[in-house]
């Protein structure tokens, strides 16, 4: 097995792991270093990982070295330990999902699991991304005897949205990905939390995803432009639209771009370690109170 470290600036950290994962959505290690800097750590058989200069060149001004190594057989055991439960609370601080791999025991009675295995496609529940989308999806929902309605997950990586929408009532559910890998993956997740999803393959950059009342997009922001443009061309926006995956600084230019395309209006933004994540809805569109 062969570990690749490739250290950078602090102040340009986000922005190189956002690249790091579009090279690799497997998932990356991050250490802390004492001189301020910050290293993130890809793992994979000999020829799975990124080549040295496609990393380089992905992290562009914030490299400071990089560094390959083979490691022991363990690694496998070592991931298992990264990846550990998160658990997902409303506004007024209340527990309403837990994302825990399969290897970790469930948790309290009366909050939902959805149980996420990463495999080879991004998505836990522990980035900041998906975080910050599923804190979004629970403004959405209607007070208990109103369902939530179909939902869409564009770009679903592991199916961790959409699992955890199918979980909180929303039906049905689709999810959609350019990557065969992801699909392969968000089926398996959701066969292993009992779900049966609509689940296939669409390039947004050829054309639009399946219409819904409710779409979440956790992608990165050349990728939530394009979704704007193809929305454009349905000529009916969503009532409910969840963006993340995007980069604080780039929350303004992408709340524009929905807002140009589709006249979508920002309800609520939230970010949390250098990402954002928008609720927008057209100006028409209340959003409705949990009871």
């Amino acid at each position: 097995m062969i570990r690749l470290s490739v250290r950078v600036a602090r102040e340009h950290a986000e922005l190189a792991l956002a690249e790091l994962l579009a090279l690799d959505p497997r998932g990356v290690e991050e250490r802390e270093l004492d001189d301020g800097s910050v290293e993130y750590s890809l793992y994979g058989a000999p020829g799975e990982v990124p080549s040295l200069p496609d990393v380089r060149a992905a992290v562009g001004p914030a490299f400071v070295d990089i560094a390959t190594e083979e490691v022991a057989d363990d690694w496998a055991e070592r991931w298992t330990e990264f990846h550990r439960p998160v658990t997902i609370s409303d506004r007024a601080g209340r527990a309403r999902l837990r994302i825990r791999p399969p290897w970790a025991p469930s948790g309290p009675a009366g909050i939902p699991d959805v149980v996420i295995d990463p495999g080879q496609a991004f998505g836990t529940g522990a980035h900041a991304s998906t975080r910050l989308s599923l804190e979004l999806l629970l403004d959405t929902l209607a007070p208990a005897d109103r369902p939530p309605g179909p939902l869409c997950d564009v770009g679903c990586g592991s199916g961790v949205l959409a699992i955890a929408a199918a979980r909180l009532g929303f039906a049905p559910v689709v999810a959609v990905d350019h990557d065969p890998e992801c699909l392969r993956a968000t089926r398996e997740n959701a066969a292993r939390n009992g779900l049966a999803l609509d689940v296939h393959r669409v390039d947004i950059r050829e054309g639009p995803p399946p219409p819904a009342p409710t779409v979440v997009a956790n992608l990165l922001r050349p990728l939530l432009v394009d979704l704007a443009r193809a929305l454009r061309a349905t000529r009916a926006a969503p009532d409910r639209l969840i963006a993340s995956g995007l980069l604080v600084e780039e929350a303004d230019e992408v709340a524009g771009a929905f807002s140009e395309c589709l006249g979508l209006r920002e309800l609520r933004r939230v970010a949390d370690a250098g990402w954002a994540a928008l609720l927008l809805a057209p100006d028409a569109v209340p959003i409705l109170e949990r009871g």
